[in-house]
Parts: structure tokens; C-alpha cells; sequence
């Protein structure tokens, strides 16, 4: 679970400021060490967790390699979901149907967003990844792609580490930091961790309940509105203002039922709205409501977070969507070509990763008003060449 809450960077010292991300391993090591201080961290502690901490070039590489996310929305949930791990989700769902009872009683969240995760991020614990945590967060906070989201986490382990709650030896997950069945950074883990089979311990790699009951208390903490929908399957109307579609734009649910909007299955509810066309006006189409944003604090991809979505609805009984009659879409290379010329146009779309997410389909939105174009944020050939 790779938050996109990004930390600011301690003002300190100047030398340990200075020292950000970068330069030598060793003077890296030790400026960790001298801000430790400023959290509260003993210097033997940092000394003990950071003894035998190495650079991990596989690392590196999975932080560079997450061509994944260039997948379009149909093709990425049709790899991720399957009638056999719904299959699965549902048999869990039983099986652990005393912890998600509490849950919902408790928080008001729904065992199938909790089951969606569960599943897309370790196969319901299947495989919680073989990266050494501490040589994960210290590899990418001494890299200088993002160590501003990572090096906060490195203190975050630290006091895991003198709780006697991690070893930074044997501590082991996923590439990016996150430990357990449902992937919590440290900093989760310190705020949300939660004991949730009763024996006094949070074991979020072993224990299904303790994993479960933390990621819920996380969305809590995220905003998670209790019993309220987070998204729905719809059909729209063949014309529309499609510049009205997007994160963006949250209309009252009546107002989209009077622009054509409407429920694939049962009725609307009665909460602001946003209609999100993953792959333009001719594909499939969902109403996304409040609690829809706070998977974006989980995963920061368009794509991986609305899939998770859907798939929490499909585990909860929803028919497979509508995969409607796309346009061709454009290929990685081609929406690279296409973030540099957005960005030549004065769009921040995050640079030019070939990955369509939302800031890139804000900027292609954008451009598509101004071509008098369909704005429905799906990048075509059309608009490549007429950019």
C-alpha cells in the first residue's frame, strides 16, 4: 500500500538538510543518524537498525519498472481479476467473517473494499514480497526519484525496531517499504496497527485479522465515510458535455440523472458525484462517490485504484462492466510523446512516464476543449496528431 501522502523533509541543521538524498552511502547513513535525534530516536537505536544496511539495486529496478500502470483500464483489470479470485475473496470473506463483522460495526467499511485490497496486494497473504524492509526505505530515500516519501519512514521503523515490534535484519516485504498482508508502511503501522485476534500483538504478517482490522482503521483515518458507496457501474447518454467527466468535477447525483446518467443496476444515490470515463466516452462509465477518494491516499495509480474499486464491487455481487466499443487508445511510447507535448503546453502531468493518470488525463481533457475535440480525457491518435 503505497500512500500518496508526501511528507515534507525536517528543517534541520543545515548540515543534515544539505544532506537530503544522495551523495556517499556512509554520509548518507549518518545523517540519518544525527536527525533520528530530532525524532526522539536514541543514536544507538539508529546505529542498531541502520548496522548492515546495504543498497538494493533490485530495488531500484522495481521502482523504475512499474510499466504495469501503462495498461488501459480494461486490459489491467481483466489481468487482475478473475472468477477465481472472486471465488477466493468470497471464501475469505467467510472465513474471516467474526473480524470483518467487528469492522463493519465499528468503522462502516465493507469487507469487500478490505478483500479487494487484500487480494491485489498479496493474494490474500500469499505473497507479501521478499525485499528487507529497512534496506527498501534506505535504498529510496537515499535515491533522489521521491526520498521525501520514504525517508520519514526510515524514523517510522526505527521506533518499530526499538519496540522490539521489527528487526531490520529478517524484516522482510515489499520493494517499496510496506510490510504485511495488506502492505502498511511504518508510519501506518505505528498510527493504525491494530491488535485484531486479541493476543496482544500486531502481527500484520501472520495474523489476517490484525491485518485486516489495521488496513480498516487506515481508510478510517483516511476520511472512509461509514455505510456510504464508494462506486457504480452507469450508462450515459450518447451526447453530453463531456468536459463535465472527471475526479474533478462532482455534480449531486440528481444532476446527472437530468443529463442522462443512469444506474447500470438500482438507483442513484444521493451524494455528490463524479462520472469517470477510464477509457473515454465509447467504454465502460462509473459514478464515483466521496469515499471513492480516499483509495487515491492507498495508491496514487488512476488505474490500480479504480480497478480495486470495481473489483470491491464485483466481490459485493455488481455484473461485470459494460466494456462499450473504446477508440484505439495510444501505446506507451505514443502517451509519453504525448505527456512531452502536454507539458510543451504548460501542463503539469508529473513528467513523461507513459502512465495516463490523473493529472495527464486533466491536462488531455484540457486540450481536447481547446481542439474542440470530445473532452472525455481518453487519449486517441486523433489528439496526438492534432497536438
Amino acid at each position: 500500500m503505497l500512500k500518496s501522502v508526501v511528507f515534507a523533509l525536517s528543517v534541520l541543521a543545515a548540515p543534515v538538510a544539505a544532506q537530503g538524498c544522495g551523495g556517499s552511502w556512509g554520509a548518507f547513513q549518518e545523517g540519518l543518524v544525527a536527525e533520528a535525534a530530532s525524532h526522539g530516536i536514541s543514536e544507538s537505536t539508529a546505529r542498531g537498525f541502520l548496522a548492515g544496511a546495504r543498497q538494493d539495486q533490485a530495488v531500484l529496478q522495481a521502482d523504475r519498472a512499474q510499466g504495469v500502470f501503462q495498461r488501459d483500464f480494461i486490459d489491467f483489470s481483466r489481468r487482475l481479476i478473475s472468477t477465481n479470485r472472486i471465488e477466493n475473496a468470497r471464501a475469505q470473506a467467510s472465513r474471516q467473517d467474526a473480524i470483518f463483522d467487528r469492522i463493519e460495526a465499528e468503522m462502516g467499511i465493507p469487507r469487500a473494499v478490505l478483500l479487494a485490497f487484500w487480494a491485489f496486494e498479496t493474494d490474500f497473504g500469499a505473497f507479501q514480497g521478499d525485499f528487507n524492509t529497512r534496506d527498501a526505505l534506505v535504498t529510496l530515500a537515499h535515491d533522489c526519484r521521491r526520498p521525501e516519501l520514504f525517508r520519514p519512514q526510515i524514523f517510522s521503523a526505527m521506533e518499530l525496531f526499538a519496540r522490539g515490534d521489527m528487526n531490520p535484519a529478517t524484516t522482510t516485504g515489499a520493494w517499496a517499504g510496506e510490510i504485511g498482508m495488506v502492505q502498511m508502511l511504518p508510519g501506518d503501522i505505528i498510527e493504525n496497527g491494530r491488535d485484531g485476534d486479541g493476543d496482544g500483538q500486531v502481527s500484520l504478517k501472520t495474523s489476517a485479522p490484525d491485518a485486516l482490522l489495521s488496513g480498516a482503521s487506515v481508510l478510517a483515518s483516511l476520511g472512509w465515510v461509514p455505510n456510504q458507496p464508494w462506486l457504480q457501474e452507469v450508462t450515459v447518454p450518447d451526447q453530453m458535455d463531456w468536459a463535465l467527466s472527471g475526479t474533478q468535477t462532482k455534480l449531486p447525483s440528481a444532476d446527472w440523472a437530468r443529463l442522462g446518467v443512469r444506474a447500470r443496476s438500482g438507483g442513484l444515490p444521493d451524494l455528490p458525484a463524479s462520472l469517470i470515463l477510464p477509457m473515454g466516452r465509447n467504454g465502460p462509465a462509473f459514478l464515483t462517490y466521496p469515499n471513492f477518494d480516499v483509495y487515491f491516499e492507498w495508491n496514487q495509480s488512476f488505474v490500480y485504484v479504480l480497478t480495486a474499486a470495481y473489483f470491491g464491487t464485483r466481490i459485493a455481487g455488481a455484473p461485470v462492466y459494460n466494456a462499450g466499443n473504446p477508440e484505439p487508445g495510444l501505446s506507451g511510447a505514443q502517451v509519453q510523446e504525448l505527456q512531452r507535448k502536454l507539458e510543451a503546453r504548460g501542463h503539469d502531468v508529473g513528467g513523461a512516464d507513459g502512465i495516463i493518470g490523473a493529472r495527464t488525463r486533466v491536462a488531455i481533457q484540457a486540450e481536447q476543449q481547446r481542439l474542440g475535440m470530445p473532452a472525455d480525457a481518453w487519449p486517441t491518435p486523433a489528439l496526438l496528431g492534432a497536438l
